[in-house]
């Protein structure tokens, strides 16, 4: 078959798609950096530095059923997750990811053209996600702080609307909508999903309000807190109608065992990762208040494991790409709403340290 005879079979609306751009993997980079590979520090795709729980690893080495499908029904999951977090097992699915439950939920709620909202700047999964499932996407610009206008989302809500999404805290710019803000939205009785991918380093949750508002849902991760994100599993918290027909339609085997196992044993030293919690706050504090002094550079107050920064004087891409160079890896924003910025994972101290020791030797470069 010719690529033009490909190209006709390809849906209009996705051929023209803006791909969703994900992190660089630092093998990939060859002879763009200055250091090996094995020097190179991720700080671009909010990974925790310090990895998963010991427990996970032993539990990893021990299993042996390789050659088995795991649970379809994700029973062991949904149970020990009840437990965690005090939720009825009914209302939880797990998946490959909490982008394919995002995926799976978009896939349940609209038709073609129906409605989501979706307030920018935010995680660009809600875009593109919206659009590959024939989803009209619906933005309302944040505010100056990166704060949503309760009003001008309720005026964008229309007989078409299926869904309003939400990221708290919002990744890239790490600030938080208070709860009586999204009670507001619950009260529209439109369908509300919060994504809570770092809620572990807030501390607040939408969570107790699931039996008030049958319109409310929240996903999670273990990617960030607990260290797995190379296994990919998320979850998410729904109304028991919804988490029946996620269940439904969902792929069959769509967590791996691997994931099943390490899920199973982090939640048994939830302490442990939790202390490495602490550790990333107590540095992303400290960051914040280094990144302050450089006066090229405005970093916003984060509340997740990373620190959004605008560049006042010079290139964010120049400076991106001179980071690169020495090593440093880096998230570049120059998008509607976040021109000249970058985002920053929380490293451990001596990568933080190096973060900053190269930083502040740039500002020459980035103006040249």
């Amino acid at each position: 078959m010719s690529p033009e005879r490909i190209e006709k079979l390809i849906r209009k609306d996705l051929s023209a798609l803006g791909a969703y751009s994900a992190h660089k993997a630092p093998e990939t980079l060859g002879s763009t950096t200055e250091v090996p590979v094995e020097e190179i520090i991720k700080l671009d795709a909010n990974e925790n530095p310090y990895g998963c729980s010991p427990k996970s690893l032993a539990a990893l080495a021990e299993a042996r059923n390789w050659h088995k499908y795991p649970d379809s029904l994700q029973t062991s999951l949904r149970d020990a997750l009840q437990q965690h977090m005090g939720v009825a097992a009914d209302r939880i699915v797990c998946s490959n990811g909490s982008g394919e439950l995002l995926d799976d939920l978009y896939a349940l709620l609209l038709e073609n053209g129906d409605e989501v909202i979706n307030c920018v700047p935010t995680f660009d999964m809600f875009r593109f996600r919206t659009l590959v499932n024939r989803g009209k996407l619906v933005n309302v610009p944040r505010d100056s702080s990166f704060d949503i206008d309760i009003g001008k989302i309720k005026a964008a809500i229309t007989k078409k609307t299926r869904l309003i999404v939400l990221a708290n805290p919002n990744n890239p710019t790490g600030n938080v909508t208070p709860q009586k803000d999204l009670l507001t939205l619950a009260e529209t009785g439109v369908p509300l999903l919060v994504d809570e991918a770092y809620y572990e380093f807030w501390g607040e949750t939408i969570l107790p309000q699931v039996d008030k508002y049958p319109n409310l849902m929240v996903l999670r991760t273990f990617s960030k807190w607990a260290g797995l994100a190379g296994l990919r599993i998320g979850y998410g918290i729904f109304p028991p109608e919804i988490a029946r027909y996620l269940m439904k339609i969902k792929l069959p085997y769509n967590v791996s065992l691997a994931a099943t196992v390490a899920v199973l044993a982090a939640l048994k030293d939830v302490d442990y990762l939790m202390g490495n919690v602490r550790k990333l706050i107590a540095e992303r504090e400290r960051l914040f208040a280094e990144l302050q002094k450089i006066s090229w550079l405005k970093p916003y107050p984060s509340q997740a494991n990373f620190i959004f920064c605008v560049v006042k004087k010079g290139s964010a891409l120049k400076l991106v790409q001179a980071l690169q160079r020495k090593g440093i890896l880096v998230r570049y924003y120059d998008q509607p709403l976040l021109e000249n910025s970058f985002r920053v994972s929380i490293g451990k101290p001596e990568q933080n340290g190096k973060f900053l020791q190269i930083l502040r030797g740039l500002e020459a470069e980035i103006n040249g």
